[in-house]
């Protein structure tokens, strides 16, 4: 294995990255990661008060679907984060070439992928404060 500096992405991960084809279907994983996130949450809750009256002193699932959505959304962030520094054009990227286009999308859901992580940041946390079902 080479030597790398830290904060870099591994060469052969970051050419991975840039085969990948952005098309709208990669615009709503973060969005559609947050949705089942808040689903699960609102469920996790529902049942943990109705058999057990209360909640968990470590709710062991629910921090490990709050984790693995965070993690899906943040390997969205970081492969849009990729694709937007593709090599090309300056900006304004606002041509009908393949390269804008990819751009355009990249960025598009890395910043719904940011919004989608500020989401499930705040809706996992009620559920971790809260100590009653009442």
């Amino acid at each position: 294995m080479s030597e790398e500096t830290p904060g870099r992405l591994h060469h052969g991960l970051r050419a991975r990255i840039l085969e990948l084809r952005v098309t709208l279907w990669t615009l709503i994983v973060p969005p559609t990661v947050w949705a089942v996130h808040f689903l699960f949450c609102y469920l996790w809750v529902a049942i943990s008060c109705a058999k057990m009256g209360g909640f968990p002193r470590f709710p062991t699932a629910f921090v490990a679907g709050t984790a693995a959505a965070i993690a899906v959304i943040l390997a969205s962030g970081v492969i849009a984060w990729v694709q937007a520094r593709r090599p090309g054009d300056p900006p304004p990227h606002d041509q009908s070439t393949d390269t804008d286009r990819t751009r355009f999308l990249a960025v598009a859901t890395l910043l719904l992928a940011a919004l989608s992580a500020v989401g499930v940041a705040f809706t996992a946390a009620p559920a971790l404060m809260l100590t009653d079902c009442r």
